[in-house]
């Protein structure tokens, strides 16, 4: 399966669109993981110092704590005691940001193919910005700070309500990273998700849909204790980065297609006259020039008869 986006006018020029193969974006997906992955076994939870990820969620709690916005513990204690909501927070927390973001690539990729390369770069370099504060900035969730720290008491409701999946299975132990919590890369997807969906939506349900995305995920992210409003923040400016870089990249691209050498159309024949055409009559007959001229023999054949 191929696409092929639609060329676009820009002052008077004509714009090729580089051509979109399946294959090559299943690629980029795999690179961009492996990245993650690299980030993840070299600076991740089972690699990082818990003191050294503990340091920075002091400093980021700090921070709140002087901008106003230190309250993550009372919002989980409102939703502690809605049970089924908080139940729905942690599959939501656990499922959509891998789901909905998919989607949203695919249906970009088959409904908006001259949309869909801008949107795939700015996702791609949101999730490396995203890898850089990892590697960089490894930080403890709030549900994993101890109450004897007197920073707040939290619950880790994956563990103790339960979802999809927590933190302590075997294989989601191996491929988490518990302390990649700042960007938040969910609420940073999710946000993605509703620009790239909005301007393509005409329904105002369908809408409202794409808003109430990122609203949910923010919900879901600091009632699950698994991310501060700081993160979150922070989530909004890299995608931003990713969206500017990605449009540089993306106009590279475009520029790259259109510089390419093309065939020359080949030039159409001209149409031959009428009077360059070759009649028939032009075209010399043996047999005919070899039979008699009939007007000139008729005067010869009526004197030999009145002769």
């Amino acid at each position: 399966m191929q696409a092929q986006a639609p060329a676009e006018a820009n002052g008077g020029r004509t714009l090729e669109q580089p051509r979109l193969r399946w294959w090559r974006e299943i690629l980029t997906i795999g690179f961009c993981y492996q990245l993650y992955s690299l980030a993840r076994n070299t600076q991740g939870s089972g690699s990082t110092s818990p003191t050294h990820a503990f340091r920075n969620a002091r400093v980021v709690i700090k921070i709140e704590r002087a901008l106003g916005l230190y309250h993550e513990e009372s919002i989980q204690r409102l939703f502690l005691g809605l049970g089924p909501v908080m139940k729905a927070f942690n599959v939501y927390y656990g499922a959509a940001h891998f789901l909905v973001t998919a989607g949203v690539l695919v249906w970009l990729f088959v409904r908006h193919p001259d949309r869909y390369p801008r949107w795939r770069w700015s996702l791609a370099c949101t999730t490396l910005l995203a890898l850089v504060g990892f590697v960089t900035f490894p930080l403890m969730p709030p549900r994993l700070i101890s109450p004897a720290f007197g920073m707040g008491s939290y619950v880790d409701t994956l563990h103790t309500i339960g979802g999809l999946w927590n933190f302590e299975d075997g294989a989601i132990a191996k491929l988490s990273n518990q302390y990649a919590a700042m960007p938040s890369l969910h609420f940073a997807w999710s946000l993605w998700c509703c620009l790239a969906l909005w301007p393509r939506l005409r329904s105002s349900w369908a809408r409202s849909l794409a808003v109430a995305h990122p609203v949910i995920t923010l919900a879901a992210i600091v009632a699950t204790a698994n991310h501060y409003w700081l993160d979150a923040l922070v989530g909004a400016g890299a995608l931003l980065g990713g969206w500017l870089i990605g449009g540089v990249l993306c106009t590279r691209a475009v520029d790259r297609v259109a510089s390419r050498p093309r065939q020359p159309a080949p030039l159409a024949s001209e149409p031959e006259t009428i009077s360059e055409k070759s009649s028939p009559l032009d075209t010399p007959n043996p047999d005919l020039d070899s039979q008699p001229n009939a007007e000139s023999d008729e005067p010869e054949l009526g004197r030999t008869l009145l002769g």
